[in-house]
């Protein structure tokens, strides 16, 4: 770490320290002016040995126990990359190199939720007309990450990142969607085609994990970040095919489909942006020539015709039409062949009856 990244982040951890309670709001609001700030954090999160990570990480949490939301969305754009440090450092079976990010990341697990204050809450639906309300949890209180509840924790903490999804930065959705690739293919054959030289181990995940990692992604897509993105959902996709996930599936299948039909107006990560979605028409699409019995019994009669078993100057089938194909001859046709036999056989015995009167 350099020396300069270093006293940026000294300078920021001594400054909250000596804010008095009532210049929290306006320090809040100053954090964005600070542009070294953001990349010096990522790399003391990224460096698990550095002497600053425990400190860094304790003040992260006074941020987001402070109340203030910039403060909170300040802590929550650093998410991503903390869960990846402690799914590695989990999977090489270090503890003591993640021990404050699990302290980080229980304690903010373990805070009343404030997802209601992100998006719309009680009274803004009362507003509108509306009761039901949408909570999650209550969650039960966890002192500690074990093999049981770790995807529990991690997937309410992407619910809370995800509930601020319009407050996060270009860096931190980047960070949201190498996580999301790590985390699929460590330990399978794809990692060798994203030649990431990471951990090899496998990492256990739940279907639940993955559709909070596709709602992220899905926003990275549709605000400039394409071509991390489209590799993030294509490996959530693979690890979801091979867990069998349907959950994940179905969410991803469906913003990959409507991903190939929209067109972004603007790559450009600054300003306003849409995605263009195909709706299905309502207009019906059944053939006005739709095949059915009477057009096939229809059909029939005319190939007959042609081959002179039915009359010419007819416009009405024959009835009753015999169901073999090679054999398909009409009941007059047969009536008129019997009479002419009949007649025939009458026309013979008369002549012969005459021919005897005449020897006679």
């Amino acid at each position: 770490m350099l020396a300069m990244d270093q006293g940026v982040v000294e300078e920021w951890l001594s400054e909250y320290k000596t804010l008095p309670d009532n210049a929290v709001s306006n320090y809040a609001a100053s954090l964005k002016d600070k542009g070294a700030l953001v990349p010096a954090l990522y790399k003391v999160i990224r460096e698990n040995y550095s002497d600053l990570l425990e400190p860094v990480c304790h003040q992260l949490f006074e941020f987001y126990r402070s109340g203030e939301p910039r403060l909170q969305r300040f802590t929550l754009q650093f998410l991503p990359e903390l869960l990846w440090s402690l799914l590695s450092a989990s999977s090489a079976r270090d503890p003591h190199t993640s021990g404050c990010i699990e302290a980080l990341l229980l304690g903010i697990y373990n805070l009343p939720s404030t997802i209601g204050s992100m998006a719309l809450t009680e009274g803004a639906l009362a507003n509108h007309g509306l009761s039901r309300v949408a909570y999650s949890g209550p969650h039960i209180q966890r002192e500690t990450f074990t093999a049981q509840n770790r995807f529990e924790v991690l997937t309410f903490l992407l619910l809370c990142y995800n509930a601020a999804l319009s407050y996060m930065t270009p860096s931190s959705l980047q960070a949201l969607c190498q996580l999301s690739s790590r985390v699929c293919i460590c330990g399978y054959p794809r990692q060798q085609l994203r030649r990431y030289k990471g951990i090899s181990s496998r990492l256990t995940v739940t279907s639940e994990f993955l559709v909070q990692l596709i709602t992220g992604i899905h926003y990275a897509l549709c605000n400039g970040d394409v071509e991390v993105g489209s590799k993030a959902l294509d490996d959530v996709l693979y690890r979801a095919q091979l867990e069998l996930f349907p959950e994940a599936l179905l969410v991803g299948n469906a913003i990959k489909s409507s991903m190939h039909c929209a067109a972004l107006k603007s790559n450009n990560k600054e300003g306003p942006r849409s995605i263009q979605v195909e709706i299905t028409p309502t207009a019906s699409r059944i053939s006005r020539n739709a095949v059915t019995s009477l057009s096939i019994r229809g059909h029939r009669w005319k190939r007959h015709g042609k081959d002179g078993h039915t009359n010419r100057h007819s416009t009405t089938p024959p009835p009753f039409p015999l169901c073999n194909d090679h054999c398909c001859t009409p009941i007059s046709a047969v009536l008129n062949k019997w009479s002419a036999a009949r007649a025939f056989v009458v026309k013979a015995s008369g002549e012969k009856n005459r021919s005897l009167n005449y020897n006679h």
